[in-house]
C-alpha cells in the first residue's frame, strides 16, 4: 500500500516478474527481455496477452454461436459478414497498442507505492477482500457508466472519439471482435476508472490485473447480441438496445446505474412492445 517500505514493494516487482516469465519466455530468451526496460517488459507482456485473449475469445464464441449452434441464439439474416468482423479486427489491433499503455502505467504506480494495493489476500483477509473487492466494482461501474454517458453527451468526444465504435450500429454488424474496437483514446478512458479505484480503495493487485483482462472478454459477451437474461446484468441484450438507441445502457457490468440515473431500457420490455 501507499507508503510501504522498498522490501514490501518488492513483492509487486516479483510479482510483475513472474507475469512477464509466463507469457516472454515462451517468445524470447530469458536473457533477451530482460534487458528490456522495465516498462517496456510489462506494455509487450500486457501487449502480446490482451492480443491473444482478443482473439482466443473471439475466434471460439463466433466459431460456437455463428457455427456450432447455427440459428439457434442469431438468425442466419443477423450474422455479420466476415468483412465486417475483419474490420472490426483491423480497428482493436490499430488500437491494441494504446489499450497496453494504461495497465503497464498502473503496475509501475503500484510497484512505486502510489496506490493502495496488497500483494496478498492473507494480509487483509477474506472477509475485507469481499469488501474492498466490491467497492472497486463499484467504483469501477459508476466510473465507466459516467465515462460512457459522456462520450455521447459531449457531441466533439462523439464525434472524434466514440462514433468510431457505433458504427456498429444493428445486430448484423455487432459481433464479439466489436468489443475492442475503439478510438485508443476511448477505449483507455472507459478503463481508467480501473485505474482511479486503485487510489481510492485497498485492492489486490492480482484481482486487479485480472479484472483489466477479462475486459476483453467481457466486452465479447456484451457484443454478440445473444440476451442472456441474468440479472441484474448488463449483458448483450441491453447493449444492442444501446448500439441501436444511443441514449441508454450505458452501464457496464450491471444494470444498477442505468437504473439509478434513468436510462434504462429493458429488452424484455422491448420484446413485449414489438409483439
Amino acid at each position: 500500500m501507499a507508503g510501504c517500505g522498498a522490501e514490501y514493494l518488492h513483492q509487486f516487482v516479483e510479482e510483475t516478474d513472474w507475469y512477464n516469465g509466463i507469457v516472454l519466455d515462451g517468445l524470447l530468451p530469458g536473457v533477451a527481455w530482460r534487458r528490456l526496460p522495465r516498462p517496456l517488459q510489462s506494455w509487450l507482456r500486457n501487449y502480446i496477452g490482451a492480443t491473444t485473449l482478443y482473439f482466443v475469445s473471439g475466434f471460439l464464441w463466433c466459431f460456437y454461436i455463428y457455427y456450432l449452434k447455427r440459428n439457434v441464439y442469431v438468425p442466419k439474416d443477423a450474422i455479420p459478414s466476415n468483412k465486417a468482423m475483419i474490420l472490426q479486427i483491423i480497428v482493436a489491433m490499430k488500437a491494441m497498442p494504446w489499450y497496453c499503455v494504461l495497465p503497464t502505467l498502473s503496475e509501475c504506480m503500484v510497484e512505486n507505492g502510489w496506490t493502495r494495493c496488497f500483494s496478498s489476500i492473507r494480509e487483509v483477509g477474506w472477509p475485507a477482500y469481499t469488501v474492498y473487492l466490491i467497492t472497486y466494482l463499484v467504483i469501477v461501474e459508476f466510473g465507466i457508466y459516467w465515462a460512457h454517458r459522456e462520450l455521447h453527451d459531449i457531441k466533439p468526444l462523439y464525434k472524434y472519439l466514440h462514433a468510431t465504435h457505433h458504427v456498429y450500429n444493428k445486430q448484423n454488424t455487432l459481433s464479439p471482435f466489436a468489443g475492442l474496437a475503439f478510438h485508443p483514446l476511448d477505449g483507455i478512458l472507459q478503463a481508467v476508472p480501473h485505474v482511479i479505484a486503485l487510489f481510492v480503495v485497498p485492492t489486490h493487485f492480482m484481482t486487479h490485473m485480472l479484472l483489466l483482462f477479462c475486459e476483453a472478454v467481457w466486452t465479447a459477451n456484451i457484443h454478440d447480441c445473444i440476451h442472456g437474461k441474468i440479472w441484474p446484468v448488463m449483458g448483450a441484450g441491453y447493449h444492442t438496445i444501446h448500439h441501436t438507441t444511443y441514449r441508454h445502457n450505458y452501464g457496464h457490468y450491471t444494470v444498477w446505474m442505468d437504473w439509478m440515473f434513468g436510462t434504462l431500457r429493458d429488452p424484455e420490455e422491448e420484446l413485449k412492445k414489438a409483439e
